[in-house]
């Protein structure tokens, strides 16, 4: 009986694991939209509700339960508060524009609008700031304003944001490695990695990306943060510190990008030792409190209380407007220099485009990632925070343009809406720029 029980449970973990892979894989067909709106389908509706529209953590990446979890997830597990602080929302003035007939041409010479690349890549919500004024907002999926929408490893970029600023302020050297700061990973691959390496991701470290993997690093680091359930005979990591101890180098330091979400839980670690203070405290008081945050945010935590520093952050549409004009306007925002500006500076630089090539990332061809942010390297100067099923802060300073997209996408990889992504971006930024002209 116990090993039909373990079987079952084993069954069930790596049926989730499936979940996630067929969310990262190109799919040859989509359901309509619209048939996935969690609102329509009931799903966690009623007193309680129906065990098929139930959510749950195992269920998570299911689709289309990812519909309604996205923007629920403290209701699913274990979260600690990014507390907004004790002042007042700062003022996000309006001027709304007619954006949704905005056309423009797709990757194969076909005419889409913004309502439709909006409701064909599952938007949850998207805003638009034009030189600070709400421009244009749209909430999808019975999606709140005042709802947190999981933003996955958009998360990364707050980890990076935070590393800027403090090395910027001189508590943290780039070029120190990081076992000086953890002698803990000494004996592991990042013992003579350094910070800057580890926040660019061109560190020499045998793991991978792999959610089609049951035993590849990106599956057991879901196991170790209790984002997917392990099976009761899984005699691997349960924590995130437990899980990054074991981890050994394979190749060499700054040769070339590779993404990795174990980097940032490394960049994590060493942010708190250096302060004293966990991720949400961080976050908390250097950005969403001084931002004038309208809301919380939260972070998910593994069974230890440790807060998971590359996909663990929620927040509102709102809220991340805010954090993205604050970026756009070189860390000044709501009366204050909220992040200093070297440290958006150093951002914006990026890093070397050669070295990105290592990532086999054809449709971000002279792209780089630097500091946890991807930069694109174009004219106008833009720079992105992405995240799983298409979650998105887009900025581009030579328009005064922000945009904010939060999506459910049942492909998780970015990849996959990325050409698209960036036309509609194109558009919005030449509608709000040049009121009147075509795009492109």
């Amino acid at each position: 009986m116990n090993s039909s029980r373990s079987t079952l449970r084993l069954a069930l973990a790596a049926a989730t694991l499936f979940a996630a892979a067929a969310a990262f894989a190109q799919a040859p067909q989509l359901p309509p939209p619209e048939t996935t709106d969690p609102v329509a389908l009931g799903i966690m509706q009623g007193f309680p509700p129906a065990p098929d529209k139930t959510v749950r953590l195992a269920s998570v990446l299911k689709y289309p339960n990812a519909r309604w979890a996205l923007h629920h997830m403290r209701e699913i597990g274990p979260t600690a508060t990014v507390w907004r602080g004790a002042g007042a929302a700062s003022a996000l003035p309006a001027a709304p524009r007619a954006l949704d007939g905005i056309e423009f041409d797709d990757a194969e010479g076909r005419r889409v609008s913004i309502a439709d690349w909006q409701r064909s890549t599952y938007s949850d919500g998207l805003i638009v700031l034009h030189k600070g004024k709400v421009v244009y907002e749209q909430l999808y999926a019975g999606m709140l304003a005042r709802e947190p929408h999981a933003l996955w490893s958009l998360s990364k970029s707050f980890t990076g944001l935070l590393a800027a600023a403090l090395i910027a302020e001189g508590r943290i050297d780039p070029q120190a490695l990081v076992s000086t700061y953890l002698p803990e990973l000494k004996e592991t691959a990042w013992g003579d990695a350094t910070v800057q390496q580890t926040l660019d991701m061109t560190t020499g470290v045998q793991y991978t990306e792999d959610f089609r993997d049951p035993s590849s690093g990106i599956s057991q680091y879901l196991f170790a943060a209790g984002l997917v359930p392990a099976p009761a005979n899984y005699a691997g990591p349960r924590t995130i510190p437990e899980f990054l101890k074991p981890v050994k180098k394979q190749g060499e330091h700054g040769e070339g990008f590779v993404y990795k979400t174990v980097d940032t839980e490394v960049i994590g670690w060493l942010m708190s030792r250096v302060t004293g203070k966990s991720f949400a405290a961080l976050l908390s008081e250097r950005i969403w409190s001084r931002i004038g945050a309208q809301e919380d945010a939260y972070a998910w935590v593994d069974s230890t209380g440790t807060q998971l520093a590359s996909v663990g952050l929620n927040a509102t549409l709102r809220d991340l407007a805010r954090v993205g004009e604050m970026l756009r306007l070189n860390g000044r925002y709501n009366g204050q220099q909220v992040v200093p500006a070297a440290a958006i500076a150093d951002i914006r630089k990026g890093a070397d485009p050669e070295k990105f090539k290592a990532a086999n990332m054809p449709m971000r061809a002279g792209y780089s990632y630097h500091n946890h942010f991807w930069i694109p390297h174009d004219a106008a100067g833009t720079f992105e925070m992405k995240g799983l099923f298409g979650q998105q802060v887009h900025i581009n300073p030579a328009a005064g343009l922000v945009i904010v997209k939060l999506s459910s996408h049942p492909v998780g990889d970015t990849r996959f809406t990325h050409t698209l992504d960036r036309k509609a971006f194109a558009a919005i930024a030449a509608a709000v720029s040049h009121p009147g002209k075509a795009a492109p």
